[in-house]
């Protein structure tokens, strides 16, 4: 996947915004040494091809490197690389939080997806774009990196229609009245909408919609929900959203529906990740 060199200079401006003052006062910055990361717990990294970019910047030899999406033990380095004392302690802070945070969010979306497809092998668990505005590049590749996919990157990409946009159109009659002009101008795209009852569902099927997402539909009313779905138009997409998490993900997987859709997997804690610098 492509990393910007804009995202690699911001994420240094924020920790360097000028100098290491600490290690430029010490005089210490022309001294060979060498940094490695590893995990203190069991984990999937991400954030690795970012942290090597970010090296490349500082013209940093790598020697041990992992790729994104790769398991890890305790204690096992997956990363180490040689350079001058200045800009080792220059990428340090940085590469840690982007290893950490990362490889959380690859941790959970690896959890949540085998939990899924334990119940459903064919089931795609995919990310909202409900995280924290400016890491998106970053949190998408982690996501990818666990096994999982974005559900829509940005409004451009997708048709995804929501009841702030049927409030507009008169409600679920009035869309249907616009379907096939609508169609006519994304012919290529999908025409997926939201809905929260068995009632709007089935009218839309009817109507002609390609797909439905259920939001906070518990599991098992969806389930009897997928299968009068199913007859009714039995190609409709489904998503199931809202909510889902570790614990209720296998029996939303049992649902029928084609995709779980989360945003569960960017909250949580930083894997634990312990960095060693040293001279050589």
């Amino acid at each position: 996947m492509y990393i910007s060199d804009g995202l690699i200079e911001r994420i240094i401006r924020e920790d360097v915004p000028c100098l290491d003052l600490s290690t430029a006062l010490l005089d210490m910055g022309g001294y060979p040494g060498m940094i490695s990361f590893h995990a203190r717990e069991e984990a999937v990294v991400a954030g690795v091809e970012e942290v090597l970019h970010l090296f490349d910047k500082f013209s940093l030899r790598v020697v041990v490197s992992c790729r994104s999406g790769q398991a890890v033990a305790p204690e096992e380095v997956f990363l180490q690389a040689f350079g001058r004392a200045a800009d080792l302690h220059a990428v340090w802070k940085v590469a840690a939080n982007v290893l950490e945070h990362c490889s959380g969010i690859a941790t959970r979306t690896r959890r949540l997806v085998r939990a899924a497809q334990r119940v459903n092998p064919r089931i795609t668990v995919l990310t909202t774009r409900k995280l924290f505005p400016g890491t998106k590049e970053m949190a998408v590749r982690a996501v990818a990196a666990g096994g999982g996919w974005p559900h829509r990157l940005g409004l451009s990409e997708t048709i995804l229609i929501f009841k702030q946009h049927l409030c507009f159109l008169g409600g679920v009659e009035g869309l249907a009245g616009v379907l096939d002009a609508v169609r006519a101008r994304a012919c290529e795209k999908k025409i997926i909408v939201e809905v929260e009852d068995a009632d709007e569902a089935a009218r839309l099927c009817r109507a002609g919609v390609d797909g439905l997402q259920f939001d906070k539909v518990p599991a098992r009313q969806l389930k009897d929900i997928v299968g009068d779905l199913r007859r009714i138009a039995p190609a409709v997409t489904l998503l199931a959203a809202g909510g889902i998490d570790q614990e209720n993900v296998a029996e939303y997987a049992g649902t029928g529906v084609d995709a779980l859709v989360t945003s569960w997997v960017y909250f949580g804690r930083p894997v634990d990740m312990g960095v060693r610098i040293t001279g050589v």
